[in-house]
């Protein structure tokens, strides 16, 4: 038996008796003299003293859904809530549902101020007859004050006296509910309570319940979805119309509703009988809730990155414990940057490209805007979710049994790292790492014109282990080119066009490796693993004076990074963290700060300028200064961007083609794409075909119908020294 039963029945019957009558005669005094009457009860019935207990109802702001929306401000991507409730104003909602509840729920609230006189007679009689509690005397305005107490509870046991069956709890709602109606008039009344009724289904609050039985809004519930929803709030699970179980027991209160609004005169007999015909017709989607549960399967992994970034913020709370909770509870209305028909683009590029793949290989595209860091897409040919168990086996034989994280993951494939070390935060991005060596010399002072006589291979002053393959002269790390023609003069131009190997070394070499590896940090690439680990990424960074390789992108670097990071080129030497909200709002309506950019000046102008410029080669663009070649690895993407507007960007491949990528950009986006295996490092054999078209294209979609912003031309001093 249940411990509130079992207190109750043992109160002795006389003493129920007294109780009975008392409280008959408190409510009558009540509507006269409430203080003294339900003081006198208090003293008698054993509840707290009257003088004691509170006449003002501190109400804390109840859990609220946060909205997640796309760039366009209507798109919605997903919601993050405990507690599905979304508070709205009365004028927001169907007249019908405010004439339901009533008629369901208190029948006599117009006519009493709170508590009814006739109702708590009524069940106390009703309750002594029956040995329990066979009747209800709690009004509107009680019902909504036992609410409120448990939101407002900040201690267990305030949460067991809010819920408590005791004459005590009775009468404290009976004081405030007296007070509240002086306060607060019927209608505002009707608002909070509809706003905190609990409906069933993880739905709290008419907003929540509409959506999720009838996935509308409750300004156009009619007649029929009013009553069947007013209905449930006396018995939730009981009733629930979605249940086998529930659903008759569901339309008896339907109908029960009904007849009772025809008794009120809200509604005529005809209007009833029209709406109990009505069958029920629930919404069959499901709640969004989380990027588990997002609107477009594909806007999972932009999400989680947000959900990412949102736990990592300060302003949010102490921990991410409680930053979780913010954003489950707060009511946040959140305008992402992420651009809706951009992703649809590039998604459609990458399936169409990802056609020529094995299933295990992830085409992976991220963009971002220069100047702001706004990620405008993160795009891979996988579905974020939990559930795995159709997925293939992993190419890793360390995990042979093993599923792969193909075609469902969870694991942060564009934006890593994450704390499981899966995917090692990023992938090998070959020669596009060229571009922190070009900026970093270009810092230094050497111009674009910097000439070196290259040979195939270079014996170079870094020293690494024997007997590697990129080993000479015992010690020696000795590049090689792709092609054996690759000799004679280059300068960063022709050296960055045709990406060669042997330029970028010995340049490297002339302005230090620490003072490359600084520049790619300074335009947001990091480094994973132990700094005191020899071996990782992590220490070679810190002990970057002799990483000659690092210039050829044998660093792991996510997508986004790497879109960050030519971003910040693009934007004139301004990087900007990469950053998935145009705008934050509190429930109130307040901006909040948490979503402004965060850039600062990696480059000079004029030295972002310059890369910029040399960067034109690779995709087939002129330079201002007529530097490109002519052989360049990436020219076809000139023909694939409208021509009105300027390009940049470089392509990067690792040894043995176990990853391909391409960069590419104009001063309004940078798209960073690759394609691996985020299973096996060591998968090899990748053609640039399709990673290549997909951010072409994208790219090209993305830039029509804008208007054209210009590359400003660098000082002479940079160009030609």
């Amino acid at each position: 038996m249940p411990l509130r039963s079992r207190r109750r029945r043992l109160l002795p019957n006389a003493t129920a008796l007294l109780i009975c009558g008392l409280l008959a005669g408190v409510v009558v005094a009540a509507a006269l003299f409430p203080a003294a009457a339900l003081g006198g009860l208090s003293a008698k019935a054993g509840a707290d003293g009257f003088d004691s207990l509170p006449s003002v109802l501190t109400v804390q702001q109840t859990p609220q859904i946060s909205y997640l929306y796309a760039s366009d401000r209507k798109t919605l991507i997903s919601t993050f809530y405990d507690e599905n409730r979304r508070d709205v104003s009365i004028d927001d909602m169907s007249p019908y549902i405010t004439e339901a509840i009533v008629a369901a729920e208190d029948m006599r609230f117009y006519q009493h101020h709170g508590v009814d006189l006739k109702g708590v007679v009524r069940a106390l009689v009703a309750d002594q007859k029956s040995g329990g509690t066979a009747q209800g005397a709690s009004t509107l305005t009680m019902q909504y004050v036992r609410q409120a107490l448990q939101y407002s509870a900040n201690t267990p046991q305030q949460i067991v006296d809010a819920t408590a069956e005791t004459p005590g709890r009775k009468v404290r709602e009976m004081k405030l509910a007296l007070a509240l109606e002086k306060k607060l008039s019927k209608r505002q009344i009707l608002q909070r309570y509809l706003n905190i009724a609990p409906f069933g289904n993880g739905a709290y609050g008419i907003y929540a319940a509409a959506e999720v039985y009838f996935n509308e809004d409750p300004k156009h519930l009619t007649l029929d979805q009013a009553a069947l929803l007013a209905g449930l709030v006396k018995a939730p699970s009981a009733f629930d119309p979605s249940t086998a179980a529930g659903k008759p027991q569901a339309l008896q209160r339907r109908t029960y509703v009904l007849d009772n609004m025809v008794r009120m005169h809200d509604i005529s007999q005809a209007q009833a009988d029209a709406a109990n015909q009505k069958p029920v017709a629930l919404a069959d989607r499901p709640s969004l809730n989380g990027c588990g549960r997002v609107a477009n399967n594909t806007w999972g992994f932009f999400c989680d990155y947000f959900y990412r970034w949102w736990l990592d913020q300060p302003a949010f709370g102490a921990n991410q414990y409680d930053r979780d909770e913010r954003l489950k509870t707060g009511g946040y209305t959140i305008y992402t940057s992420l651009d809706a028909n951009a992703q649809a683009d590039a998604v459609a590029h990458i399936t169409a490209q990802a056609k020529d793949l094995k299933a295990s290989d992830a085409l992976m595209l991220a963009a971002v805007q220069p100047g702001t860091g706004h990620i405008a897409v993160m795009a891979v040919n996988r579905t974020f979710s939990n559930d795995q168990s159709g997925n293939g086996p992993s190419t890793n034989r360390a995990r042979h049994g093993q599923k792969g994280n193909y075609p469902n993951t969870t694991v942060p494939l564009l934006g890593g790292p994450d704390e499981t070390g899966a995917a090692n935060g990023g992938y090998q991005f070959g020669s596009t790492f060229k571009m922190f060596t070009m900026l970093a010399a270009l810092q230094e002072g050497l111009p674009l014109s910097t000439t070196i006589n290259t040979t195939n291979p270079f014996v170079s002053n870094y020293v690494v282990a024997p007997g590697g393959p990129a080993t000479c002269q015992g010690d020696r790390y000795c590049p090689t080119n792709d092609s054996p023609t690759q000799l004679g003069p280059y300068n960063m131009w022709t050296g960055f066009g045709s990406s060669v190997n042997t330029f970028f070394v010995p340049l490297e070499q002339r302005v230090g490796a620490q003072n490359v590896v600084d520049m790619a940090e300074r335009l947001g690439v990091t480094f994973n693993g132990d700094p005191g680990t020899p071996g990782t990424d992590a220490y070679l960074a810190k002990h970057g004076s002799n990483w000659g390789a690092f210039t050829e992108g044998v660093a792991a670097a996510s997508p986004l990074e790497m879109a960050g990071a030519y971003a910040a080129v693009a934007a004139e030497g301004m990087y900007c963290q990469p950053l998935p909200v145009l705008e934050i709002r509190d429930f109130g309506g307040k901006r909040l700060d948490a979503g402004n950019p965060r850039c600062t000046r990696a480059v000079s102008a004029d030295v972002a300028r310059a890369a910029l410029d040399a960067a034109r080669c690779p995709v087939g663009d002129q330079a201002f200064y007529g530097g490109c070649r002519g052989d360049e690895t990436a020219s076809e993407t000139r023909g694939i961007v409208p021509r009105e507007y300027q390009i940049a960007g470089k392509t990067g491949t690792t040894d043995n083609d176990r990853t391909a990528a391409l960069i590419a950009m104009t001063r309004q986006l940078a798209v960073a794409g690759i394609v691996a295996d985020p299973d096996n490092s060591d998968t090899h054999g990748y053609s640039h075909a399709q990673v290549d078209s997909a951010v072409q294209h994208t790219l090209a979609d993305y830039q029509r119908g804008r208007t054209p912003i210009a590359f400003v031309k660098e000082s002479r001093r940079l160009a030609l020294g």
